[in-house]
């Protein structure tokens, strides 16, 4: 496996913001706590020493979600260590997905592992890689699909409300198409069994998710935590209160939004005014004051103040914050050193300071996950025998056809020389005609854009005649790079795991967590030279 990094600037499909906090840039320091480096964990540590958690209900948590599952030795150290005051966590999250999702799914479990065994390794602390998935969220368009062998799988459940909660048995379709799509090889038959095992009937979604990461990262020591549980949420109360009571987010988070919109970056997620669901039986509802009541929009649900207080002091766990609060509720439960993120989270975690500042909560050290592109054997070939580097593939697939034919034509292409030519004669002859009669000036420039507009059109065909004969060799790179930035996306944000896990086996796995540098500062190219076994 040849692993080399491109940096964050040459890759066209991430944000401004991404970009700018992957490469340090000085205007977003006042908006997070500690630089993204090994050297800030020890101050890190230091701050969250003396803070108190919920070690106890946490440790009881995990026992509760993992008991049917099968445990690594990693994964019982991991637990029993968490109510010890000197283990620490590194934390990732994603809402449950279909079948774990795009890679990038995976990619986040690869960092946070890998980031806390570096941690680890540096401090002399326990620190445990945490996987925290949002189960209570309801966007059900964002997570019941995944792309498979240029197939698109859609789980319908008929459902509504909170995802993590829906039953396995509701995976039935989309499992059989699943089984269909692999098809009847031994390889095939053994990928579809591991994923059908993790997503059982008996299962709800998010136990799914959690069977299927403990499947493949258990060994590593990742756990995986629902916080959608009262133990947890009562710890959340003070904060329910607050924001019910008082609407605290919206005036502190919205400071920091107008100072980095000031700045040129832009708003990654709107605080409302109240910034809870509430959760009923297949519904998550907004919380609204209206009148001096709080509603549930959408349903007949209404509370009085007196009412809503108690509301939240007997049932916190129906109270579920939005992507405003989430990160503060993840911070005060869990003994956090690191939150791991795509650029997209990070960007809204810059929105959170003050919040954070305000509730007198640690600000975790922000850590980009991994970005990664892995290039198959035949894709590597491909990729030699058009003379592209790694760099080429995230290009616009017009430019690196036009750099072709150009390179490979018979004769040249082009018509730059020729259009300065004309461009000369037609100053010289304008100049000329301005002396004789000003008013022939504007002629003669008139007539220059339209001869110079032939000239293009000529281009135009001479780059058409010559696509011609290279359409197999064009075909070829349009399919290479499709492939790997489908829709002028990323790889990441497309592929699905499991066509790697059929190709590869564990090896797919073992080569990221051996290949992933924990501090790699690049977007991550990995080609498959022949190293890696099939």
């Amino acid at each position: 496996m040849h692993k080399s990094l491109l940096p964050f600037q040459e890759v066209r499909q991430l944000s401004k913001t991404d970009i700018a906090y992957a490469t340090g840039e000085p205007a977003l320091r006042p908006f997070y706590v500690y630089e993204p480096r090994l050297e800030s964990f020890a101050s890190a540590i230091a701050h969250r020493q003396n803070h108190k958690y919920p070690r106890a209900d946490l440790q009881a948590v995990f026992q509760k979600q993992y008991e049917t599952l099968d445990k690594s030795d990693r994964v019982l150290s991991a637990i029993e260590s968490i109510a010890h005051s000197n283990t620490f966590t590194i934390v990732t999250a994603h809402q449950p997905s279909l079948f774990l999702g795009p890679l990038y799914f995976l990619y986040k479990a690869v960092t946070a592992i890998n980031l806390a065994k570096t941690v680890e390794e540096s401090t002399g602390k326990r620190v445990v890689p945490v996987f925290v998935l949002g189960s209570e969220d309801h966007d059900l368009e964002e997570l019941n699909n995944i792309n498979l062998f240029n197939k698109k799988l859609l789980w319908q459940p008929g459902l509504s409300g909170s995802v993590g909660p829906m039953p396995g048995a509701s995976l039935e379709n989309v499992l059989a198409e699943l089984r269909e799509v692999l098809g009847d090889s031994e390889g095939a038959k053994a990928v579809y069994q591991r994923v059908a095992s993790a997503f059982s009937p008996e299962r709800t979604f998010a136990e799914g998710n959690q069977a299927m990461l403990n499947d493949l990262f258990g060994k590593y020591g990742l756990l995986v935590l629902n916080m959608n549980d009262p133990l947890l949420k009562k710890h959340f109360i003070p904060v329910i209160k607050a924001e019910i009571l008082d609407q605290v987010a919206l005036p502190m988070v919205m400071r920091d939004v107008e100072k980095l919109n000031k700045l040129g970056y832009k708003t990654q997620a709107t605080p409302r005014e109240i910034n809870f669901f509430y959760l009923l039986p297949g519904q998550r509802e907004r919380i609204v004051l209206e009148n001096g009541a709080y509603k549930v929009l959408n349903t007949n649900v209404s509370f009085t103040r007196e009412a809503i207080l108690e509301e939240i002091d007997n049932h916190p766990d129906r109270f579920s914050p939005n992507v405003v609060l989430r990160p503060l509720y993840q911070e005060m439960v869990l003994p956090n050193l690191a939150y791991v993120g795509g650029g997209g989270e990070l960007a809204y975690w810059l929105e959170r300071k003050s919040l954070f500042e305000h509730f007198e909560t640690p600000f975790p050290v922000l850590i980009r996950r991994h970005s990664v592109m892995w290039v198959d054997r035949d894709s590597v070939k491909k990729k030699v025998k058009f003379n592209l580097d790694a760099a080429d593939l995230f290009r616009e697939t017009d430019t690196l056809i036009r750099e072709y034919v150009s390179a490979n034509a018979e004769a040249e292409v082009s018509l730059a020389t020729e259009m300065e030519d004309l461009d000369r004669i037609f100053e010289k002859l304008a100049t000329k005609a301005a002396i004789i009669d000003p008013t022939l000036e504007k002629a003669v420039l008139a007539d220059a854009v339209k001869y110079r507009s032939g000239m293009e059109q000529w281009q135009s065909r001479l780059m058409r005649a010559e696509k011609q004969k290279h359409e197999v060799a064009l075909q070829q790179i349009r399919n290479l790079i499709d492939k790997f930035c489908p829709g002028g996306g990323l790889q990441e944000r497309y592929d699905n795991f499991i066509p790697y896990l059929l190709k590869y086996g564990d090896h797919f796995v073992e080569t990221l967590i051996d290949q992933l540098d924990s501090f790699d500062n690049g977007f991550v190219i990995l080609e498959d030279i022949g190293e890696v076994v099939a």
